[in-house]
């Protein structure tokens, strides 16, 4: 590839400059801490070979505080690499293995046939951004991917992180422990401290005001688990130059707190989507009363005293709730309040607030309010971010959130959902939109998925056009992805993934969320939702290449993953047009087109389907049921965990309350849960036909959820390793179901 294609100058004006308030934000390790840190990425990614890198950090390099790295090749055939931090070296040095050694990280695994001697450049390559910040997480990623998480992972998924360029990662790990000590300092019981915390799996909604004691008690274990886990973390992402993230006081608070403290001014929220009070209303403390101060700076200063800081603190007010009043005096005063809490123990603080309650509840959030709540905050000391720009911006009905920064972020992903999804045009026109805007006040770009390891394509490109000064050409750059992905030029893949980028990879805005909706994955009913926005031939054709290649391409994992994944999508699809026939049959009393279309399903399709996705190890309910189970102390402990990690992928509360909204197509799953909903679907509406007793989805409903919360509490062992040839199960589904997939264009 030419080097003039690889030079990704960014010469774009920033508004860094604009904010002097954010010049002191900046990494707390020094340059050579920063070196050896990227010294040990690369020995624990390419083992001896990173011998023949030599790294090194200067933060001169740079003087506008914008990341730039310098590569050069010597005569004894080793690379230079130098930058201005040491997320700078890697991310550059990524970029090298990308684009001339054609090498691939990814979550699904890694291609890193590195080859030898390493490509030499004609001259110093030098990368740069525009990009002050390049941000990382959704407060629920926590909960949907990295809940059950030990350290080797987590140090793989740092390790990601400054190969993609993250400097600005969201660090929540832990946060419970301190507020134990804060509440138990003020006096409540550890009953009432007991109560008020969730369980793991469901940690991000109780931090958001949301739910409170489903799930949990929390064990002390968890705490002592966590705080070390926390240090670590916070360790490593400050050795690579990373800033992160911390939490500071939103105003969500333990009931106890009112027997302490009866005449605080706290408000009790209404029921948080289906749930009742029994788990959610919580009591929401009025920033303005004088215990909000008092609360928020004893946990801000625990933060700072535990895990020291970085300046920037997250908190979310009102997310997904409506204030109590929509006054514009009363949202600046509480804005007002919130970051005093913050500057009363950090003087320096820089509040980054999630811009989505401003998408969740537009109603509510009209121009008005919105500028009072972001105008209560001194101009340059709140960081919005845009969280669901790629799809519904909000900077651009604010005029750049009326002077605030702000981070244009990618969503991408709700739940955690498998299954392919993407908005590739507009992410790669997106940031360079808001670049450009009137009066642009961006500092940033960032990815925030509600869940992880998953569509890892869309998330390379995100990463890589934080460094890029134009949008990329999409044909290209996915002929690319696909050599790279594979190590090798095949001319089937490099059309595979073309025809991929143009449908299922770009979905349109009136689309955005179908991709949570596929029938495979939801209650069955007749109300069930089976658009695509994307022609069904695009992806069987994709299919059909992919099984055209795998004879030998089966010994890289990267597509192995990739063969298991697309395989998956079209069964997803074909499972659509089943449902459709199973309804169509039903409606017109034909029993015996019922009988065979629900047979098909029940007795072929989702069997296969689950021994297609237990021979790849990311794609089992046991490795997830494990690793929950491993953090427990005892079988007590182990349970708890268990429940928590069944159900939120599934009954996500007691009763249903948001389910099916974590799905996830996995094996084990797919046979003792979804299957099971689908049998016993078919077998009730044989039976109505058989008997005339006409069908109802509430009886329905009860019955399978019977069904639902027996998955949840059954304590079966699901497998840790794969099972059975990928190659072999992805051929005889494809025999079986390429004809059927093309008699349903």
């Amino acid at each position: 590839m030419s080097p003039v294609l690889l030079l990704l100058l960014c010469l774009l004006p920033s508004a860094v400059g604009r904010f002097p308030s954010l010049d002191h934000i900046s990494p707390r390790a020094g340059d050579k801490a920063q070196g050896r840190a990227v010294a040990g990425l690369l020995k624990r990614l390419l083992g001896n070979r990173s011998t023949e890198f030599v790294v090194s950090v200067n933060r001169s390099l740079s003087n506008d505080s914008l990341d730039v790295c310098e590569l050069r090749s010597t005569k004894n055939n080793k690379i230079v690499a130098a930058g201005s931090t040491g997320v700078a070296v890697a991310s550059g040095i990524y970029n090298y293995l990308k684009y001339f050694c054609n090498c691939h990280v990814s979550w699904s695994g890694n291609q890193l046939e590195v080859p030898s001697p390493l490509p030499k450049l004609s001259g110093v390559l030098r990368i740069s951004t525009p990009h002050r910040f390049r941000y990382y997480q959704n407060v629920c990623t926590v909960s949907y991917s990295s809940v059950w998480w030990d350290w080797p992972r987590w140090e793989r998924e740092i390790d990601w992180m400054a190969l993609n360029g993250i400097n600005l990662p969201l660090a929540f790990t832990g946060q419970e422990v301190l507020w134990q000590e804060v509440y138990r300092s003020l006096g409540l019981n550890q009953s009432e401290i007991e109560e008020f915390f969730t369980g793991p799996a469901f940690l991000a909604w109780n931090r958001m005001a949301n739910i409170y004691k489903f799930g949990g008690p929390l064990p002390q274990s968890w705490h002592v688990n966590q705080l070390h886990l926390q240090f670590k973390i916070l360790e490593r992402m400050r050795a690579f130059g990373m800033i992160p993230v911390l939490p500071a006081f939103s105003g969500n608070i333990p009931r106890g707190i009112l027997r302490l403290y009866p005449e605080a001014n706290v408000t009790k929220l209404g029921p948080w989507a289906q749930f009742n009070c029994s788990y959610s209303c919580s009591l929401i403390l009025d920033p303005r009363d004088p215990l909000f101060l008092h609360i928020g700076s004893l946990y801000l200063s625990q933060v700072v005293k535990m895990f020291g800081t970085d300046h920037i603190y997250n908190t979310d007010t009102f997310n997904e709730m409506t204030p109590p009043s929509s006054d514009p005096d009363y949202l600046s005063a509480i804005s007002r309040s919130v970051f005093a809490s913050m500057t009363a123990v950090d003087p320096k603080a820089i509040w980054l607030m999630q811009g989505w309650l401003f998408f969740s509840n537009p109603t509510f959030w009209q121009p008005p309010q919105i500028r009072s709540l972001l105008r209560g905050v001194p101009l340059g000391r709140m960081i919005v971010l845009d969280l669901f720009a790629e799809t519904e911006p909000i900077f651009s009905r604010t005029e750049s959130f009326y002077g605030q920064p702000f981070i244009w972020c990618m969503l991408h992903n709700f739940g955690g959902n498998s299954g392919f999804y993407g908005t590739v045009e507009s992410i790669n026109s997106g940031p360079f939109k808001a670049l450009n805007f009137p009066n642009s006040t961006l500092v940033g770009v960032g990815m925030t998925p509600e869940g992880i390891e998953q569509n890892p394509v869309i998330y390379e490109l995100m990463s890589e056009l934080a460094w890029r000064k134009e949008p990329v050409n999409l044909a290209k750059w996915a002929s690319l992805y696909a050599m790279r992905r594979y190590g090798s030029p095949e001319e089937k893949l490099t059309a595979a993934w073309k025809l991929l980028f143009a449908s299922v990879y770009n979905c349109t805005v009136e689309h955005y969320r179908n991709h949570n909706h596929s029938p495979l994955v939801r209650r069955p009913s007749f109300r069930l939702n089976t658009g695509l926005w994307y022609e069904p031939a695009d992806l069987f054709e994709s299919w059909k290449l992919f099984m055209e290649a795998a004879p030998s391409l089966m010994s890289k994992e990267t597509f192995r993953y990739d063969l298991v994944d697309v395989t998956r999508q079209v069964l997803e699809v074909l499972t659509t047009s089943f449902y459709q026939d199973i309804a169509d049959a039903f409606q017109n009393k034909k029993m015996a087109e019922l009988l065979t279309a629900g047979g098909v399903l029940i007795y072929d399709l989702l069997p296969e389907l689950s021994r297609l996705l237990n021979s790849n190890r990311n794609f089992l309910l046991g490795t997830w049921l494990e690793q929950a189970r491993s953090k427990g102390l005892d079988e007590k402990e182990a349970q708890l965990y268990d429940m928590n990690a069944r159900n939120q992928l599934t009954l996500w509360g007691p009763s249903g309350e948001i389910l099916d909204y974590a799905n996830k197509q996995w094996g084990g799953l797919m046979e003792d849960y979804y299957a099971q909903r689908w049998g016993l679907f078919v077998q009730t509406l044989v039976e109505s036909l058989d008997t005339g007793i006409p069908y109802h989805q509430d009886t329905f409903n009860k019955a399978v959820f019977q069904v639902e919360q027996g998955f949840v509490y059954n304590g079966r062992k699901y497998p840790t390793q794969p099972q059975g040839d990928t190659y072999e199960i992805a051929y005889r589904i494809f025999l079986k179901y390429y004809p059927q997939a093309l008699k349903t264009l």
